[in-house]
């Protein structure tokens, strides 16, 4: 499989061969699921004290023999476990049960609870490989809503590796306008609105929509695609399926570098 790689003027300056996880099968289901397994890692285990709301002397009297404890039988009150040792106006109040007024939740959650979701590890590696692989589907990129310009006859789009130089914003916006993408960043612009409910005052103000990924064999000048909107940039080392597929869908629009390309080509080497 062979494709077109762009200098910084959005020009084809050469062809090369790519990698065969370029051809990968494309696995929905089990990008998905990948994509889960990751996300469930930062949930935060959440629950209440098991003593929440136990912490009184509430007792259960339901002895129906005769003895020296009183009795909870035949006395005309439900037997459950009542507050003693307390005023008059508090003694005997049912306490201590999910049905009683400041009682404990009948079902609460409980911090005890698995929240992570495993996925084998060459599950996990074939779901990238499908996700990379993803990214060189014109009709896949295509139905993500990413939009492509004619002077784009392949993917993926691979660039010299004169990109990890860049050093200011401008220029990586120039080079996107000549290479006719610049309409996917003013789309993710369009797109960002407030959030609604409490979350805005939660750090999470506005909704934001995903545009361009670029890969980069040395990511040391990230600073420079950063204040893009949509953009996000990641070291070939470190991708991972969160980056390729976010909210489960892959064929997000992807530049690589020839860097990029190589380190991957290490990377996956070993992968049968």
């Amino acid at each position: 499989m062979k494709t077109n790689v762009f200098n910084l003027e959005g020009k084809v300056i050469k062809e090369i061969n790519l990698p065969s996880f370029f051809e990968e099968n494309y696995r929905p289901d089990l990008i998905k699921r990948a994509v889960i397994s990751s996300q469930s890692k930062s949930y935060q285990p959440k629950g209440n004290s098991p003593y929440s709301n136990r912490l009184n002397t509430a007792e259960y009297r339901g002895v129906r023999k005769p003895s020296r404890m009183k009795n909870s039988i035949n006395t005309g009150h439900a037997r459950l476990p009542r507050l003693k040792n307390r005023t008059v106006l508090m003694a005997g109040r049912v306490a201590g049960v999910s049905q009683a007024l400041g009682g404990p939740r009948a079902h609460p959650p409980k911090v005890s609870k698995i929240l992570v979701k495993k996925i084998n590890s060459k599950e996990r590696t074939k779901a990238i490989l499908s996700a990379i692989s993803a990214t060189a589907s014109k009709s896949i990129v295509s139905v993500r809503g990413s939009l492509l310009p004619e002077t784009i006859k392949t993917l993926p789009i691979i660039v010299d590796s004169s990109l990890e130089d860049v050093l200011k914003t401008k220029d990586v916006d120039s080079f996107l306008e000549k290479l006719g993408l610049i309409e996917n960043i003013q789309k993710a612009k369009d797109a960002k609105t407030f959030r609604a409910g409490r979350g805005k005052t939660r750090g999470r103000r506005y909704k934001r929509r995903k545009s361009i990924l670029f890969v980069l064999g040395d990511n040391k000048n990230y600073k420079s695609f950063l204040n893009i909107e949509g953009v996000d940039v990641i070291n070939a080392k470190y991708l991972s399926i969160n980056e390729l597929a976010p909210g489960t869908h892959a064929g997000r629009l992807t530049i690589y570098t020839e860097n990029a390309i190589e380190e991957l080509k290490n990377r996956f080497s070993k992968v049968n």
